[in-house]
């Protein structure tokens, strides 16, 4: 059993090199009228307010294309009244905000059609905006990654018309333009459901399933425009996909993932892991973080969550949302995990 200590957040740093089992994580409660338990959606934060869209709770069935908000400070839920391009529900889907603007792009619709919309929304105005579509940007694709700095917003790989993909797009949200990147090499291969993360100026691509479950991770360079496969060293995470994950300044977290696909494909439920991990960016070197597992206030087992980066109670963290568990069962839970990143292992 994991034991609830209240110390500071300095004081687990300190007492994570004595290896004492302290949780960092927390199940937020909810209140209001929210999506529900759902799988296959995106999240993210603008503030202190969570944005949740797209999603199934039957396999491959898209719930709704509601736009819910959740309140970090009072824990409540709303759906947002929206106008303009509202887009039509789908699975599959990401999520990344800009500064008070939200991006959506790509997904599945409930005919099983890939997608290659994004839209953006505008969350003081509540208003959506079709801003790209068509031959115009990325093919059509679904359970992909994205991610963003200050100014791009990263689409990576996912599932196309013709196959898995491999290929990185950025938009440029002051000139409303797509960049595609040159291509990776061979070592890269087209996946669905990898990590993607922006650290030292690069953009990263962990792990991934194509065709299998895989474990390499590779970089890309804007400045040089080049591809490094990167040998990581540590206590290595096994090879897995569809895991929440996260970029915290030279470190990409990583937690919740299917290592075994189901037999049934994407209507059953594969062998879900629960554990937490970070790569350092700048040594290649992986930690396994003490997160307090078997506690009420870890998400345990589950894949296909919806996750993101953000701040609350003053501290950054990970936020992670839904997601399918072990039984096959579509979750509505949410768990806000703070890592101690700098605290040294014994």
């Amino acid at each position: 059993m994991v034991r609830s200590v209240h110390i500071s957040f300095a004081q687990f740093c300190n007492s994570y090199w004595l290896q004492i089992p302290i949780i960092v994580g927390r199940m937020l409660e909810q209140n209001g009228v929210g999506p529900g338990a759902r799988s296959s959606h995106a999240i993210t934060i603008v503030g202190k307010k969570v944005y949740a869209f797209g999603g199934e709770f039957s396999p491959r069935v898209p719930v709704d294309n509601e736009l819910y908000v959740f309140d970090l400070e009072e824990l409540t839920w709303s759906a947002a009244s929206v106008t303009g391009d509202v887009p039509p529900p789908r699975v599959g889907v990401t999520m990344a905000a800009i500064g008070e603007k939200i991006y959506v792009f790509g997904g599945r619709d409930a005919t099983h059609k890939e997608l290659n919309e994004l839209f953006s929304f505008d969350t003081h105005t509540n208003k959506w905006t079709l801003l790209s579509g068509g031959g115009n940007g990325p093919a059509h694709r679904s359970y992909h990654s994205a991610t963003a700095d200050d100014q791009r917003v990263y689409i990576f790989g996912g599932c196309g018309v013709a196959g898995r993909l491999n290929d990185l797009w950025a938009f440029d949200v002051e000139d409303k333009k797509w960049n595609k990147f040159p291509i990776p090499g061979d070592n890269c291969k087209g996946r669905g459901g990898p990590g993607l993360a922006v650290a030292g100026r690069k953009i990263w691509v962990v792990y991934g399933f194509a065709g299998k479950e895989v474990d390499d991770v590779h970089c890309f360079d804007p400045a040089s425009g080049e591809w490094t496969e990167v040998n990581t060293a540590g206590k290595k995470p096994t090879p897995r996909s569809v895991f929440s994950s996260a970029g915290f300044g030279k470190h990409i977290i990583v937690s919740g993932e299917e290592v075994d696909p189901s037999d049934l494909g994407h209507l059953g439920a594969g062998k879900f892991s629960s554990e937490t991990y970070a790569l350092d960016t700048e040594t290649f070197a992986w930690k396994k973080l003490e997160d307090g597992l078997d506690s009420a206030d870890h998400p345990g087992p589950r894949g296909w969550c919806a996750f993101a980066a953000g701040r609350k109670d003053g501290k950054e963290g990970l936020l992670v949302y839904g997601g399918n568990s072990p039984s096959n069962d579509r979750l509505d839970d949410i768990f806000f995990f703070t890592p101690c990143l700098d605290a040294k292992e014994k």
